[in-house]
């Protein structure tokens, strides 16, 4: 089952433009989009494929941690992650 996986990593500095595009390509194979431009957090929406929930923020936080680090950020802590399957929202769709 498909699971859209939302994350962020909360730090003590704003984060900029450029390091938000690095972020955006590191999870772009992941169907992924990045968010914090400006802020001190970066997040990401992700989809992945899994059994069960838990299953799926697993390899979200893998993911995230693995993409973050390819776009040379800092390695914050995840404040907060959530999981949605395709079943449970019956408007979400992968264009």
């Amino acid at each position: 089952m498909l699971w859209s996986v939302t994350l962020q990593a909360a730090g003590d500095r704003a984060l900029t433009h450029e390091e938000i595009v690095e972020l955006a390509d590191a999870v772009a194979p992941a169907r992924g989009v990045a968010s914090g431009i400006g802020e001190a957090a970066y997040g990401a929406q992700l989809v992945v494929e899994a059994a069960d929930r838990d299953e799926a923020e697993a390899l979200g936080r893998a993911i995230f941690a693995e993409a973050a680090a390819t776009a040379g950020l800092p390695a914050w802590p995840v404040t907060s992650v959530g999981a949605v399957s395709e079943a449970e929202d019956e408007d979400w769709e992968l264009g």
